[in-house]
Order: structure tokens, then sequence, then C-alpha cells
């Protein structure tokens, strides 16, 4: 029968009208996809069904599985593990008789998700015969821990640390370790078989693995092992003599080299009772020092009783420890055990661990403390004294109940002895990293020094007495006050008069900020004038360079270019065409730059080249045709110049040229770009006429070549310098800082060669 999802549960109201039909057809199309996916998703084997996830497993995918039960405990309540040729699962079987171990059953169930992996729920079963167990599979103790060979039938050997018989009085229960690890392994009970014989055997199972989990977060915590067959547990090698019949080990040697040392044997010790937990641990004590014995024997003994124990050596937190022991008292008469005084610095390099010390050290607080023994469940309640020495801090506690009375009265603050077993926590490097006095009784507490005078309480007292003074003195102010009354009314006349005088003197600074802001406003508008009026002329005296620096020069170029083309039109019209066509361009290039220069726009060559190029190709283009020949070297690593900076030399390189072309006759020029460090430097020089500095035409005649260079090169911060002697040539160099200094003056040229 298909169950009806939560969500069609029938409503109330006007769809109660039509809910009877709409069930119908829901149910019946529900019923039918529920069949459709149940044919379809029938598992055969137990690999299929530990192969689900959760979710899926908590879709209930019918199952139908033949195999052979592995497992099955009458206290279980009719669960029970089968396993068939892919491997086992459990089934969660609450109803009926279970089968037995052995028995060949086929199983009809639904998936469930179990408490740790997928199991088989819902199930109903028919014993088809019976068949020989599985043959166990050996397995690493790993992978036994890890909780993968859940439900398996497998094969794991070890040594018996602790056996005891469970409560049914059917099984043992052993506690088995092997490599490290720790599992409990539950066989059939052989008659006549001492349980304690086995403690230290080495034994080999063959049983079906079960998880030990926290169900309600699916965590693994433990692995346990139940062998359903008697010849399925076998003792390999048992302890040949009675372990207290060995040699005695000192305490303090059981951590030492031994040649006939090995995995399983116990160690046979003796010492006197210094700390007990009854079920739990207890510390001995003889001549070579402290040991920590850990057993499950809940015989109390006294303080001081001599007793004998045989357990097993291990480690524990980097400490030697023995494990799962058994003691009994020795018919020897108690001792009297006195603590060893010892340092701090002792405790800190590991040298007193479960010895018994004393300590002195500073009472920092006492508190009770209550907490569950970690064995048994039972409340307990411990008295903790906490206590500082050498900057470092510990506890000394004792579960005695005593204890609270006589340690109320001890003095916080003060300086305290207290004597106990040394309980310490190590590292690697052998170094204590906490510690802690464990105290059969509160009778090993000293006081040694009382705290000073300056407790908390007299510190209290004293600021109540404070206070109380303060209270005086603030009633003996307010009949002060009261007295005053009368020359407080003089006062504030006064105060009236001064903040009238302040007053008027407020006004006064105002109406003279006010008079200084409106002078503020009429000098800055002059200023804006004469600034205006600058940029005006500034602009001006630009737009007449740039004219004259294109389009004077573009037409120089054109009238050449036309002088040649007249000279060969009869002797070479092919020539004489090119000309006339370079000509044209140059027309071209006028107008363009005409219009740059009136929109301030800047010179497309820089973006295309770097500046000796632009250079280059402007000096050739204005030299074309006038047999003048060009060279040009650089100097320093040539590098990106300011946009204003590159503009202006190439103007002044167009200038320079312009000249040797107009008044020279020279037939060689040779620009030089030199980049230093901190200038940068542009000279032309030609092998012409040359001329006399200083004599000749300027602008009052018409000529602003040098003029516009001069101005140009002071915007910038430079100096133009000029050198010629008549016969050998002019040099124009200029030098640009690099830096952004302020103007400096520039050398005023006057000249006069003749061609100008």
């Amino acid at each position: 029968m298909t169950r009806i999802p939560q969500a069609y549960q029938r409503p109330t109201g006007w769809l109660s009208k039509t809910w009877p039909g709409m069930v119908a057809f829901i149910g019946l199309v529900y019923a039918h996809v529920a069949s459709a996916q149940q044919t379809s998703q029938l598992l055969t084997n137990t690999s299929d069904v530990l192969s689900l996830s959760i979710k899926q497993a908590t879709r209930h995918i019918p199952v139908l599985v033949t195999g052979v039960v592995t497992a099955a405990e009458p206290q279980w309540k009719g669960q029970f593990f089968v396993q068939d040729l892919t491997g086992g699962v459990f089934v969660e079987n609450t109803r009926g008789r279970p089968p037995e171990p052995g028995d060949r059953i086929e199983i009809s169930g639904v998936s469930h998700p179990g408490a740790f992996a997928p199991i088989i729920g819902q199930p109903s079963w028919k014993k088809l015969g019976t068949a020989p167990l599985p043959e166990a599979i050996p397995v690493p103790i790993e992978q036994l821990m890890s909780g993968s060979e859940d439900s398996q039938r497998v094969e794991i050997s070890g040594i018996v640390r602790a056996a005891q018989i469970t409560d049914t009085k059917s099984n043992l229960d052993l506690d088995i370790a092997s490599a490290g690890y720790r599992f409990h392994a539950f066989p059939k009970i052989v008659p006549g078989m001492d349980p304690q014989r086995l403690v230290g055997a080495r034994v080999r199972l063959k049983g079906t693995a079960a998880a030990s989990l926290n169900p309600g977060l699916r965590r693994l915590i433990a692995v346990n092992l139940f062998v359903p067959r008697a010849e399925d547990f076998v003792v390999e090698t048992t302890e040949s003599v009675d372990p207290f019949a060995e040699a005695l080990t000192p305490l303090n040697d059981i951590a030492h080299y031994r040649k006939d040392s090995r995995p399983g044997k116990r160690v046979h010790v003796k010492g006197a009772i210094t700390w007990q937990r009854p079920g739990e641990e207890l510390f001995l004590q003889d001549k070579s020092g402290g040991l920590r014995v850990k057993s499950r024997q809940a015989e109390t003994m006294a303080v001081g009783d001599v007793v004998e124990a045989v357990g097993f050596a291990d480690f524990e937190n980097y400490l030697p420890v023995l494990q799962d022991a058994v003691y009994r008292k020795v018919s020897e008469p108690g001792t009297d055990l006195s603590p060893k005084a010892v340092k701090i610095q002792d405790v800190q390099d590991g040298r007193c661990h479960a010895a018994l010390v004393t300590l002195q050290g500073k009472l920092l607080d006492r508190f009770v403390r209550r907490d569950r023994q970690p064995t048994s469940g039972n409340m307990r309640v411990r008295t903790v004294l906490m206590m500082q020495s050498e900057n470092l801090t510990f506890t000394a506690e004792t579960e005695s109940l005593q204890a609270m009375k006589d340690w109320a009265a001890l003095p916080i603050g003060g300086t305290i002895e207290v004597s106990g077993v040394c309980f310490t926590e190590s590292g690697e490097d052998g170094k204590a990293r906490s510690f802690q006095i464990l105290m059969p009784t509160g009778e090993g507490v000293r006081v040694l020094a009382r705290p000073s005078w300056l407790t908390p309480q007299r510190l209290t007292t004293g600021l109540g007495i404070l206070l109380a003074v303060s209270i005086v003195g603030m009633g003996w102010t307010v009949m002060v006050s009261k007295k005053n009354a009368a020359l407080n009314v003089l006062v504030r006349e006064k105060e009236k008069a001064r903040l009238e005088l302040r007053q008027a003197r407020d006004l006064l600074e105002e109406r003279v900020i006010e008079r200084s802001a409106q002078l503020k406003l009429q000098i800055t508008a002059r200023k804006e004038s004469e600034l205006q009026f600058k940029a005006v002329l500034g602009e001006r005296t630009r737009l007449a360079q740039e004219l004259h620096d294109t389009l004077e020069q573009t037409l120089t170029g054109i009238r050449l270019q036309l002088d040649a083309a007249a000279r060969l039109l009869l002797r070479n019209p092919e020539d004489a065409g090119s000309r006339l066509e370079m000509a044209r361009n140059l027309m071209r290039q006028s107008q363009i730059e005409l219009r740059r220069s009136v929109w301030d726009l800047r010179c497309r060559a820089l973006e295309q080249f770097d500046l000796p190029g632009a250079l280059l190709r402007n000096a050739r283009q204005i030299t074309c045709g006038t047999g003048i020949q060009i060279e040009l070297q650089t100097k320093g690593q040539v590098r990106p110049l300011p946009e204003v900076m590159e503009e202006n030399l190439l103007r002044i390189c167009q200038e320079a040229l312009t000249n040797v072309i107009k008044h020279s006759d020279a037939t060689l020029a040779v620009i030089e770009l030199e980049f230093a460090d901190d200038l940068v430097a542009l000279q032309i020089k030609d092998d012409g006429k040359g001329f006399v500095p200083g004599a000749g035409a300027g602008p009052s005649d018409g000529h602003f070549g040098l003029l516009g260079m001069t101005e140009r090169a002071k915007r910038l911060g430079g100096q133009v310098f000029l050198s010629s002697i008549p016969g050998s040539g002019a040099t124009v160099r200029v030098e640009i800082p690099l830096s952004h200094p302020a103007e400096v003056p520039v050398l005023e040229l006057a000249y006069t060669p003749s061609p100008l």
C-alpha cells in the first residue's frame, strides 16, 4: 500500500467538494509512479545497499537479498548481521524470533540510512537452510578502526589487555590492543576458561565488525568484533609464568631499555600508594621515584600501603604509565612517605612526574569544582588551590570533603607550601607544559607568610572612610557657598559690564573684517583684469610666433620649389613637374598648419615619431631641393620630453634651418640633440658664409626669427646662444633645463647680418 504524502491531506472549505475525485486521481498516479520506481530499483545484494548515500537510503528502495547470518545475539532484540558473496549488512529486525548464525535466509525489506552505514529495514525473512559462515578476510588494524569494514566478517590479531565476563554470562568481553589501537571482542565462553588467564595472551579472532558510535551525530567512536563460534577464537601464546613471579622493576625504570622487553609482556612493580582514585588510577612511590598506574580495579587502599602491580608499560602525553594494571596488597607495614622539596625548574625539566614533592608558591585563589568521573560517571567534588611560583601558575587539589573547611582560612595572596603527587603533562621535548599537585587530604598545606597589610578588604574599608570624609567636605562646601552668595551678585554685575564691552569690541572687529573683505574683493578683481590682459597678450604673441614658424617657413619652401621649377621648366619638364607637385604639397601643409596654429593644436609629427625622428623629417622636408645636406646626431639616452618642450624645440629647429636656407649659402647643416641629466640641448651648425653677431637686421626690419627662438626658450626657462665667424658658418645652441625653474634672463642678441 502506497502512503499519500502529507502535502495531499484532505483540505477544508470550498475545496472539500472536489477533493474526493482529486484524491482518487492523485493516489492512482502516485501509486503507479512508486510501483514503477520500486520495480526498476530493486537491490539484490548487500554491496548495493552499502553503496547507497544517506539521501538515497531514506527513499526506502526495495531490497531482496539471500545470504548467511554471521552474528545474532539474544540481547539484540531480533537484530542481526547477514552476508552474501558481495559483503555484509546489518538487518534491523524488531519483530519475531531472530535467525541463528549459520542460517541461510532470504530477506525482503527496504533501504534505511541506519545510525552509521545503510541497513535493511522493515525486513521479512525465511530460512532456506544452513551454510558455513563466510570466510573471514584478514584486514590491517588501521582499516578495521576506520569503520570501512562495518558489518563485514574479518580476521584480526592482538594482545588481550583486559578480560571479563559480560552481563549475559554467555560471552567474554576482551579489551584487545593491536598496533597502537584498541577494540573490544566478544567471543563465546569456553567451559573451564579463566578470563584473567587471557590477559597478556596473543589471540587471533574471526568475527563480524560492528561500529560503536554516537547515534545523534553518526560519528564512529569505537569498533567491536562479535565472534559467534568458539573455533573462531584462537589463543596463539599466553604468559609463560605468573607476572607476579617476575623480577621487580624499579618504578623509574619501566621506560628504560630492557633486552627481554617484548610487546604484550607485563611489568612487575612494587611501591607505596601516594594517591588513588579507585577504578581509574593510582600513584606509587619507591626509592627510584614515582609512577602512574591505570587500573580498573576498584579496591580501595590507604595512602602508605605497599602494593604489587603488574601491567603493560606504555606512554601517555610523552610520559611513562602502567596501563591495564592489577594490584594486590603485600604483607609489609605501611611506609611513612616524606615528600621531597623541589623547585619549579625541576618540575619544568620533567624530573618530578608522579613523585611525592613539596612546592612553595603564592596563593592566588581557591574554589570548588564539581564534575563527573570519566569511568564511573559519578559526581565528584574537588577543592582547588590556584598558586603561582616564579611566574608559573599551577593548581593543588584534593577530593577530600574536609579540605573545603580546612582551606577556607588560607589567606589569599599569602605564601604557602603544599605537599602531594606531582602530575605533569609533557611535550615532545620532555619539558613540562603544565602540572598539578594531587593531594589525598587537605593536611598537606602549610602557611609560610601572610599577605601584606594592604589587603582587598582593608582597601575597601579605607575607600569607605574616604567616601564619608568626602560627604562631610561637600556639606561644608555648601555652607560656604551660601555665605558667598552676596559676593556672587557683585561678580555677576562686573561680568555683565565685561560682556557689554566685549560685544562692542566684537562689533568693531566685524566691521573691520567686512571692510577688509571689500578691499580684498576689489584687489582680486583688479588682479583678475591684469591676468586677463596678460593672457590676451600672451595668446597674441603665441599666434604671431605660430604664424611665423609655420606659414612663413612653408611659404619660403614654396618659393624655393617654384624657383627651381621655373629654372627646370624648359630644360627638364619632368623635374619641373615634381617641383610643382612638392610646392602643391607644401601649400596643402601650409593650410593644415595654419588651421592648427589658429586652433592651438599640437604638431602631429610628434605623435607619429620621437623627437629626433621629427627633427630629421622636418629638416629634410624644409631643405628639399636646396642642395643642403642634413645630418642628425644625438648624445645621451634619448627619452620622451614634455609635449610643450618637444613642440618648441621642433619650432626652434625649423626657424634656424629657415635662416640657413635663406641667408647662409651653406651645403651642410648638422643638428645635434643632447640629453643630459638636468637639461636638453639643441644645436644647429652650418658651413655657410657666417656673419658678424650684433650687426644686422632685427625685429624693427621685419625679421622675427631669432626673437621667436629666444621667446620660446625663455618660456621654458632656457637660453639661446649664437656664435658665428664670417666665412666659417654659424652655430645656434638652445639649452632648456628639464626641471621647472623660474624664468631666467635670456641673452639679448642684437645682430645685423647683411642678408636678413
